[in-house]
């Protein structure tokens, strides 16, 4: 009873000490901000009366070139301060989006650590169990993962609702990265229906989600990371980021916004309140924090960093649009003989480089672990009040015998392996001018160089086709382009239209704007647009009729049907009957409009009908309402 009650005492004390700790927090930021605030308006505006314009540009130069030197002392001070490897200038998990062959690109621009895309542990796990024995993690594509010795530091990146399947998972990744993170920032429609990601926040999942951590620091012997959103309120963050670190968690990246916030396609929209990382950074100093939030160019990188103290940066929507956008941390692009070390990306390894060196101790292992096989059953068989035969019973007494083989054999292996990998992962690197690097940084340039690394590291065409055109938008848009590219089968496809765009600004006078195919680019948007509309209405009608039916789960209805066919299945469909294509339809796409994809003159009501008019799915297709930083 004495050690209950001590017990009891402890836990109270934690809760009023981190209590303490978020208010004062909390109250000095306040405090601060207001104080700090006054003071600078009146300061600026009393410089600002006294200075002459030219002052006034020079001032804003040297402002910069402080901001700039400040920032630089800052990561010379920090880069190594947690963990071996540098941390502060991150590529975010993107769902189809930071494979590796993109990661790499960033890699070479500036990023020091890179997340993997979000991969299910449970499916991980059970895609690594059907993969041959000569094959590995690293090389068998589980779950779209790739990787290779030049793409570290690296997180793997997994959303788990299951302690057990995170900490297997982990376990299969441990040899190829350098930590593992947990997903409970992902909003998307899939997270709910899997529940896994941000909604894992709330406290009736709250013990679950720190046993996932537990389990997953004994699991492996490199850092667990988790990826969060925030809460309805700091204090309720604060309280959340504390469980987390004192679970095992090594460090935090905070995703700025309530997972609440879906106002548009994939959660991103609005600014991201950096000022709740401050304080919540402020309540934890000697612990990594991640701010991840309103970062779109260079500037913005080193704002945050500043606004929000926090350890490092993550970006995902500013890296899409600019794979070169942490360029600048290499230095003054006015020293152009600089000297940068880069990576030169080996191949993909191939599997037989992968498998044991040692096969004879490889197949003794197996004639063991089946022999244990044979115990164990032969053990649950008298537990059930059954008996042995002579052989089963021999088998039994050999168990100790056997186990102590195994454990050697399994050391012998592990060692063989180490010692494969040490000469598999033979780093190679070069050197590249500063002034050429930023000379090669320009959109077109960045999204060739993304397609010649895709040919090394096969990714699907949608993903392609996705960076292809967010890298080029302004150009694509420009020329008319941005149709053609979206239509794109292959990587030879793609080249051809950064091809074009680059004839056309080498010769302008080429380019002839098309006014019926801006014409035709314009209704599709409106049509894009409308269908939006349309898409939230429903979806607020049939969360009313969940609500009036007390059905707990308020998205019932909106996962019944809503399913967007697939040309191929279009194609099936059209040689079934009205009826049976019908009863088809109702089972998969009742929200969607049945005579838009199989009528041959599409539907008659047009913008007057109540289902939706969703462009039916293609392989390369990437979808924009899915959350791309999880």
């Amino acid at each position: 009873m004495s050690s209950d009650k001590k017990k009891k005492k402890n836990n109270k004390k934690r809760e009023s000490d981190m209590e303490e700790s978020c208010a004062h927090a909390i109250d000095v930021h306040e405090s601060k901000s207001s104080k700090q605030k006054k003071k600078h308006k009146k300061d600026k505006k009393r410089k600002r009366d006294s200075k002459t314009p030219d002052e006034i540009d020079d001032g804003i130069s040297t402002s910069r070139k402080k901001s700039k030197q400040k920032e630089s002392k800052s990561n010379d001070g920090q880069s190594n301060r947690y963990f071996p490897f540098e941390y502060e200038h991150i590529v975010a998990p993107m769902v189809g989006a930071s494979e590796l062959a993109f990661r790499l690109l960033c890699r070479k621009y500036g990023a020091t650590l890179a997340y993997t895309p979000m991969m299910s542990a449970k499916q991980f796990v059970e895609e690594a169990a059907a993969i041959s024995s000569e094959a590995t993690v690293a090389n068998s594509n589980i779950c779209e993962f790739q990787t290779i010795p030049e793409d570290r530091p690296l997180v793997c990146h997994f959303s788990a609702n299951d302690p057990q399947h995170f900490a297997n998972a982990a376990k299969l990744v441990e040899p190829y990265c350098d930590a593992v993170d947990l997903n409970l920032g992902c909003p998307q429609r899939t997270a709910f229906v899997g529940h896994f990601g941000s909604y894992l926040l709330g406290d009736e999942d709250r013990q679950l989600v720190l046993d996932i951590i537990r389990a997953g620091s004994r699991a492996v012997s490199i850092p667990i990371f988790v990826k969060i959103r925030l809460l309805d309120t700091i204090e309720e963050t604060i309280k959340l980021c504390h469980q987390l670190r004192d679970a095992g968690a090594r460090l935090i990246a905070i995703h700025a916004r309530a997972s609440w916030e879906r106002k548009g396609p994939g959660a991103r929209d609005g600014p991201a309140l950096l000022d709740q990382v401050r304080v919540i950074k402020e309540s934890m100093p000697s612990f990594p924090i991640i701010s991840n939030g309103n970062i779109i160019t260079y500037e913005d990188v080193v704002a945050n960093r500043q606004n929000t103290a926090a350890d490092g940066v993550m970006s995902a929507e500013g890296l899409l649009d600019n794979p070169a956008l942490y360029l600048p941390r290499l230095g003054d692009a006015r020293d152009k003989n600089k000297e940068i070390s880069i990576y030169i990306p080996s191949p993909l390894r191939d599997s037989k480089l992968q498998q044991s060196v040692n096969h004879k101790d490889d197949r003794a292992l197996r004639k063991l672990n089946k022999k244990m096989r044979k115990i164990m059953s032969s053990e649950k068989k008298l537990a059930n009040g059954g008996s042995l035969d002579e052989k089963q019973q021999k088998l039994l007494c050999t168990k100790s015998s056997i186990i102590a083989e195994i454990q050697v054999l399994e050391r012998s292996i592990s060692d063989s392996q180490q010692s494969e990998l040490a000469t598999a992962n033979h780093i190679r690197s070069t050197t590249i001018k500063l002034g050429d690097l930023a000379k090669a940084a320009d959109k077109l340039s960045l999204a060739n160089e993304y397609l010649s690394l895709v040919r090394k590291y096969p990714m699907k065409i949608r993903s392609v086709v996705f960076h292809t055109r967010r890298m080029c938008k302004e150009l694509l848009e420009k020329y008319q382009l941005m149709n053609e590219c979206i239509a794109c089968t292959s990587i030879d496809s793609v080249e051809k239209i950064l091809s074009k765009c680059a004839g056309y600004i080498k010769h302008p006078e080429t380019f002839l704007y098309d006014q019926d195919k801006a014409k035709k680019d314009r209704e599709a948007l409106e049509c894009k647009r409308r269908e939006e509309g349309k898409r939230k209405a429903y979806e607020a009608r049939m969360i009313r009729k969940a609500k009036r039916e007390g059905l707990v789960d308020r998205e019932y209805y909106l996962r019944i049907g809503a399913e967007v066919p697939s040309k191929a299945t279009i194609s099936k469909l059209k040689l079934l009957s009205k009826e049976d294509a019908l009863a088809a339809w109702k089972k998969s796409h009742s929200q969607h409009c049945m005579s838009y994809h199989l009528d041959d003159g599409g539907c008659k009501r047009d913008r007057a009908c109540a289902f939706l008019h969703s462009e039916a799915k293609d392989e390369n297709k990437f979808d924009e309402a899915d959350e791309v930083a999880g």
